[in-house]
């Protein structure tokens, strides 16, 4: 599965078809009816359905969706599909909800499974890619956190092949449940066209994953000694969010519309090659991309130590590793750029040892909710719907160890995420079958496409190191000249 925006999508005219969610019953209608049942929802959901209330009248409106597209070859059989997707929103409780908020608390309202159909409509043919792409891109943006459905489903018809698609909001996925979604949708669909029972993995509720993490941390207080990791990270960053080090050219208190970009680090073989340098130095390629991020910025004239947030998966338990749903929570992590480092040369065997052992004891303290603590310990930037600045993140995800990961090159997945306006930089490092690769979403700014591309370059040039075996021993990545920015950090800037 490749991580690109949708701009960067090829998908050949053809004929669309969609699919709408219909119900016997309104979510909302206060009915009593034995179909609906009521949860409190995630502490995740909650944030991201108070910020799009909250600025749904404003310039700052949060929106944002994930969407996956898939090919199914040879002529489409309709009928299995639509049994497909009626199958997947049956299986997923999430899926079929609608949220109030009653007396302050953000609650779920899920459907039965028997009442819940699905409605088809040719919406017609398209003769080019660029009127295809208008439309789709017009649809995917749609989505509305506030209203039911929260996602769309629809299909490219062709003689030979077919492309799926479906478009979520937010509050009810994340990136690693698109392939849940695909591995699930082609399993029956194949069960389907052979006149087969699907035959599909156990799944639990996110409703009841987010109602038991409500009941199990709502109680939490400041005082707290399981918010200790929090506040030694705290104490050493100067603050609760990781500053991301360069300047881009934002003041911290305005949204700006997001440029949306990726690029491929290294090819397979050179992903490989970078897999054994990771391993011959005691680590793996999740702790070489994130050291080679951390250095990386070090070499453009970012902080000898690395603090940054990371996505971690709440999918722990085998229930929920087929599941659909928001199972992620964010956590701080901090460690050195090396140590006896020379100026422009990176020893990538100590930060890796730093990076997995910051990774280790991160992993101890996980549980606490990324937005429980913010509220607990940020009081004052809680109220904000969104990130007070531009915060250094890194997220990495190996698609290959993901559910039908091994059947990728054969479907050839999309993954699409999309943010309406943001004030920062974010990294979603992957790898697939084809190698390692980012999406990066920043600012639309010129310094922050500079720095972008900068950190991309010494990026790849610390990674090759890596897979070449050079703990320390590099020919450095020409360093520019540092600046300072507004707020005294250094801002690296090409010469």
């Amino acid at each position: 599965m490749l991580q690109i925006p949708f701009t960067e999508a090829r998908i050949a005219p053809g004929t669309v078809l969609s699919w709408s969610l219909r119900t016997q019953h309104s979510p909302l209608s206060g009915e009593e009816n034995q179909a609906v049942a009521f949860t409190s929802a995630s502490f995740n959901q909650d944030k991201h359905h108070s910020s799009s209330q909250a600025t749904r009248s404003t310039r700052d409106d949060i929106a944002s969706s994930i969407t996956v597209t898939f090919e199914i070859d040879g002529p489409l059989d309709i009928t299995a599909l639509e049994s497909a997707f009626l199958l997947l929103v049956r299986r997923h409780e999430v899926l079929r909800c609608e949220f109030q908020r009653l007396a302050g608390d953000l609650n779920c309202t899920a459907l039965s499974p028997e009442s819940i159909s699905l409605e088809a409509e040719e919406v017609g043919h398209f003769h080019t890619a660029e009127e295809l792409h208008t439309h789709l891109d017009k649809e995917f943006k749609s989505l509305d956190t506030l209203s039911w459905p929260l996602f769309l489903m629809g299909a490219v018809v062709r003689e030979s092949h077919t492309t799926v698609y479906l478009c979520f909001d937010h509050i009810v996925c994340d990136g690693m449940s698109m392939p849940v979604v695909v591995n699930e949708i082609q399993t029956a669909y194949t069960a389907l066209t052979g006149s087969r029972r699907p035959e599909l993995p156990p799944v639990a509720s996110y409703l009841t994953f987010g109602d038991a993490q409500r009941r199990r941390w709502s109680s939490l207080r400041p005082d707290d000694d399981r918010l200790a990791y929090w506040k030694g990270f705290i104490a050493s960053n100067g603050g609760f969010f990781p500053r991301f080090p360069f300047d881009i050219g934002v003041p911290d208190d305005r949204l700006y519309p997001l440029v949306n970009r990726s690029h491929r680090l290294l090819d397979a073989a050179r992903t490989d090659a970078l897999a054994a340098g990771a391993r011959a130095a005691g680590g793996s390629v999740f702790t070489g991309v994130l050291a080679a991020a951390a250095t990386a910025q070090r070499r453009l004239g970012g902080p000898t130590a690395y603090r940054g947030l990371l996505p971690v998966s709440e999918r722990g338990e085998p229930a929920w590793e087929h599941s659909v749903g928001w199972f992620v929570n964010t956590m701080p992590i901090e460690f050195e750029v090396g140590e006896g480092r020379e100026e422009g040369v990176g020893d990538h065997a100590a930060t890796m040892a730093g990076a997995r052992a910051a990774y280790t004891e991160m992993q101890r303290h996980v549980g606490v909710p990324f937005v429980r603590a913010w509220e607990l310990l940020a009081p004052e930037a809680f109220s904000l719907h969104h990130w007070p600045f531009a915060v250094n993140f890194f997220s990495y995800i190996d698609f290959r160890r993901t559910p039908g990961g091994e059947r990728h090159p054969l479907w050839n997945p999309k993954l699409h995420v999309w943010a309406a306006r943001g004030n920062g930089v974010s990294h979603w490092f992957h790898r697939t079958a084809e190698g390692l690769y980012v999406n990066t979403l920043h600012v639309e700014t010129p310094e922050a496409q500079e720095i972008s591309d900068a950190l991309n370059d010494a990026l790849v040039g610390v990674l090759r190191e890596i897979g070449d075996g050079r703990g320390g021993a590099a020919s450095p990545v020409p360093i520019p000249r540092p600046s300072r920015s507004r707020d005294g950090r250094l801002s690296g800037t090409r010469e």
